[in-house]
């Protein structure tokens, strides 16, 4: 069933869960994480990132996404993940995508929140939520790196009621020691910046950068008030590593065979992520 973000967001707050939400740039991915989904009986986000466009274009992979959430059996967000500019998130409202998200993160202040604002304005507009990030992660969502301490990318509680009221943004990405891809040593995370932002502000709050944590962590952050988490790489991951393991088996010459183990792999790997953000 096709579903708003505050929607599934909503049923994840009664449940005292997080939603997870999942990168699907193709196929396997899509039916791994629905699959999943439904099987656990949870809500979830499929997302397309702009950083894919080359991989899968959202004129294509988009329809896909809209059509198979609205024949899931559960609640399901389609989103737009780290939308670099409002044309691109126009397209992706254009297509039935009932989220997306503006990042500027990378601007000025008072430019991220100009910009934001505008994709609010328009999306709104059009019965579609938005989420915006205040703050920088070290490694940003295409691989780049993000030069200074990680405690100057974190984000600034103090201006996130100034930032909220201004842009009317349904959800804010927050920053406090995650990162994007794969990480080559344990992040440190900064606890404090969640549960001082819920103290301030009951808009939901979302984690990048969410795998490669432990469990414990993740629980941590969803108790300190994380109602969205963003989950890819060390699914994708699975999928690489069982595609390797057919490929050098030799048992099979088909693709649709490798296609199918790889979609298998990460539909475990999700359903072990979705029990623990569900608490299951």
């Amino acid at each position: 069933m096709l579903a708003s973000l505050k929607e599934v967001i909503a049923i994840s707050r009664e449940k005292g869960m997080a939603v997870g939400s999942f990168n699907t740039p193709n196929l396997e991915c899509l039916l791994a994480v629905l699959d999943a989904a439904e099987e656990l009986d949870v809500p979830v986000i499929i997302a397309h990132a702009q950083c894919h466009e080359d991989v899968a274009p959202l004129d294509k992979i988009g329809r896909v996404m809209v059509e198979m959430a609205k024949a899931s059996k559960v609640k399901v967000c389609v989103h737009l993940d780290h939308g670099e500019d409002l044309d691109y998130c126009k397209r992706a409202i254009e297509l039935g995508f009932t989220s997306v998200m503006i990042d500027n993160s990378a601007l000025s202040y008072e430019e991220n929140i100009a910009l934001t604002k505008e994709a609010v304005d328009y999306a709104h507009a059009h019965g579609v939520d938005v989420e915006a990030e205040l703050g920088r992660l070290p490694a940003r969502e295409g691989g780049e790196t993000v030069t200074g301490r990680p405690e100057d990318l974190y984000t600034d509680v103090g201006l996130v009621n100034d930032f909220v009221g201004r842009t009317g943004v349904d959800a804010l990405a927050i920053a406090f020691g995650t990162a994007h891809g794969f990480y080559k040593t344990k992040p440190v995370l900064n606890f404090d910046i969640i549960s001082n932002t819920r103290a301030i502000n009951d808009i939901p709050l979302v984690m990048h950068g969410g795998s490669g944590i432990s469990h414990e962590e993740y629980r941590e952050v969803i108790r300190r008030g994380i109602d969205k988490i963003n989950y890819y790489s060390y699914m994708s991951y699975a999928g690489y590593a069982e595609a390797k393991a057919v490929a050098e088996e030799k048992e099979s010459d088909f693709f649709h065979n490798m296609a199918l183990r790889v979609q298998n792999k990460m539909k475990d790997n999700a359903l072990e992520t979705l029990r623990v953000f569900s608490g299951k």
